[in-house]
């Protein structure tokens, strides 16, 4: 049945019955339309349609659970969180579309999870999911008044089982009723409310589909014709289901987690950081660390941060600029000032916080930040911190770059970016970058973490290697790498390192590193002066490596840094290849969603100066055969 006024859609049920009991129902569901609250109808469309037994599809009903909260706001937070858990990043956009959905639109809209890209062959109509009811329904009253959860859950149960389609959002149109519920395969029928104010009339169903194009009709064709019967449908939620145990709510996203091939968890080494490690009592081929020159282990490291503990003990006892500053940490920072060619730099305990720290002390909400969107996470979150204007630009499109800034006018901010993109292993325009930030009158801030000793004749990172003599504003990078140890730092001229020891928070509320650390790390970096030869062994390293892969079938470019992706593709694909690896005596991760988008799982290879090219030239090979016996 369609009721409408003057061709406006009112409401629309269905219901799949024997013969004998279908006038009966054929007149309740007539009486329904005329009473429904969006409207008195001018316009019935009744139709019945005879359905093979043998034809009907029996699918069990979803597990259900409901959720209630005090405000419209926290219920839609949570509508949002469970989009997150399931890997989609557009929840807020996702929500106003359902909301901005046209009135009186018959069916649902069809987005592609990934692009937001409307899929409907008619926008005006959607999609309809049609041709299903409960198992039982003969056995129910027909003069039954609607049953708004029963159907809903009837409808989420045949959505969530049609190929190719991962979840369904839907806010009812009905003003009188204010919920609403989040529907997969994985999470069930999850109940929302309220989702909208009373006499809201606002309202829609999404469907969320990610698979390919010549798959879509087909999809289509199971929504709208294939007869199906949901069984042990519930006919009311389940009673004091609003209050769910948070710890209920966390095992529920780590299950999700984990039926996704998203769940992580840590591998824990049974020996020090080198270019073979021992793991499970196997020893293997270490191929994921990013210890690129081997310093980490290298015997005067380990013997300068003995010698500071014995000397300084082991705690520095206080935040910097209270009582753990010494002598060590501003000789390392002067050490770095001189090794990138700035005037000053800033210790922070790790790079994470210092591009958080630096970001968010040189930007407000009156900023603008331009930033790459392949950036690290830490530098994604410091200009989430920052309450700036974020402005997203197309990765490494320095003319996408140029339009934002014109198009963007800023009175103060910067233009942010990796110079090592750590998953891909390509570089950023680095003249580029410090060119436009100048023109623009914004800071240029580059994050050094995988350029420091792997770029440039003698490893000076992301400057000797374009040969530039001006730094950016803000040149950020890491002990914890190249230099074996732990921290970050940020390089730039005195007035911006002091300006961040003033205001960088991550700086100033946080215990100093011990001074074990500072040691090591500046013995690293004189090792790294007096033998520059190791970072022209790690790029003969890296060459040599990705020449065995292509000769063994994997065609990949040779990167300019010593971080080689191999691409995969599905979550689950590239866990079952790094486990086999691991097998085979290679260690290698697998990275996956949310570091890298979704269905672009790929294998991260970080080569050392370390590795042997006999090493090497064996692992590219059990690599390429591995991928290819498990495609």
């Amino acid at each position: 049945m369609r009721a409408a006024q003057d061709g406006r859609h009112i409401s629309g049920a269905e219901r799949i019955v024997p013969d004998e009991v279908a006038p009966a129902f054929a007149e309740a569901l007539i009486q329904r339309a005329l009473r429904h609250a969006n409207g008195k109808p001018n316009e019935i469309h009744l139709k019945l349609l005879q359905v093979v037994p043998q034809e009907l599809l029996r699918l069990p009903a979803l597990p259900v659970s409901s959720r209630s909260f005090p405000t419209v706001a926290e219920a839609r937070a949570e509508l949002a969180r469970l989009l997150k858990v399931e890997g989609f990043e557009h929840a807020k956009e996702l929500v106003q579309m359902l909301l901005e959905q046209a009135p009186g639109m018959r069916g649902a809209m069809l987005v592609h999870a990934d692009t937001l890209e409307r899929l409907e062959p008619d926008h005006a109509r959607g999609v309809r999911a049609t041709n299903m009811d409960d198992a039982r329904s003969a056995s129910y009253p027909p003069e039954a008044t609607k049953n708004h959860f029963h159907e809903a859950v009837v409808l989420a149960t045949k959505v969530a089982n049609t190929p190719g389609m991962l979840c369904e959002l839907c806010i009812s149109d009905d003003p009188d009723y204010t919920t609403g519920y989040y529907a997969s395969r994985t999470a069930g029928y999850v109940r929302i409310g309220p989702l909208k104010k009373p006499g809201d009339p606002r309202g829609g169903r999404l469907f969320l589909w990610r698979g390919k194009n010549d798959e879509l009709p087909a999809a289509i064709e199971f929504l709208e014709k294939t007869p199906v019967l949901v069984e042990n449908c519930p006919l009311a939620p389940p009673e004091n289901s609003c209050a769910v145990s948070p710890y209920d709510r966390i095992g529920q996203d780590l299950t999700a987690l984990n039926n996704s091939h998203l769940r992580r968890q840590c591998l824990p080494i049974e020996s020090q950081a080198d270019a073979w490690v021992q793991f499970e009592g196997q020893r293997l081929l270490m191929l994921a660390s990013n210890n690129y020159l081997g310093l980490a282990s290298h015997p005067r490291v380990k013997a300068a941060a003995t010698d500071a503990i014995l000397h300084w003990g082991v705690g520095s006892g206080g935040a910097r600029l209270t009582s753990g500053d010494t002598i060590l940490h501003e000789r390392l920072e002067n050490a770095l000032a001189h090794f990138k060619g700035t005037e000053d730099a800033i210790l922070f305990n790790t790079g994470y916080m210092a591009n958080v720290g630096a970001i968010t002390a040189l930007c407000n909400a009156q900023s603008v930040i331009f930033s790459d969107e392949l950036n690290h996470a830490s530098i994604i979150d410091g200009c989430r911190l920052s309450r700036a204007c974020i402005v997203i630009y197309r990765h490494n499109d320095l003319a996408d770059l140029e339009q934002k800034l014109r198009d963007n006018p800023a009175a103060s901010g910067l233009i942010v970016s990796d110079a090592v993109f750590s998953m891909d292993g390509d570089l950023a325009d680095a003249p580029a970058i410090i060119e436009l930030a100048r023109r623009h009158g914004l800071f240029s801030m580059l994050d050094e973490a995988h350029a420091t000793g792997v770029l440039g004749e003698c490893g000076h990172g992301i400057l000797e290697h374009f040969g530039l003599s001006t730094p950016p504003d803000v040149l950020m990078g890491t002990l914890s790498k190249t230099l074996g140890a732990e921290g970050g730092y940020v390089c730039g001229n005195r007035l911006l390192v002091e300006y961040l020891r003033n205001r960088a928070r991550s700086f100033i509320f946080t215990t100093a590193a011990p001074p074990a650390i500072a040691a090591a790390a500046l013995e690293a970096l004189h090792i790294l002066q007096d033998e520059p030869q190791l970072s022209r062994r790690l790029r003969a390293n890296v060459e040599l490596f990705c020449n065995v892969l292509r000769e063994n079938g994997i065609n990949i470019p040779t990167p300019p840094a010593a971080i080689v992706p191999i691409p995969i593709g599905a979550e689950s694909r590239a866990l079952a290849i790094a486990a086999q690896l691991r097998e085979h005596g290679i260690y290698l991760s697998a990275i996956r969603y949310p570091t890298v988008a979704k269905g672009t799982a790929r294998l991260r290879v970080s080569l050392m100066a370390t590795h042997t090219p006999e090493d090497l030239r064996t692992a590219a090979q059990t690599i390429a055969k591995t991928v290819s016996d498990l495609g």
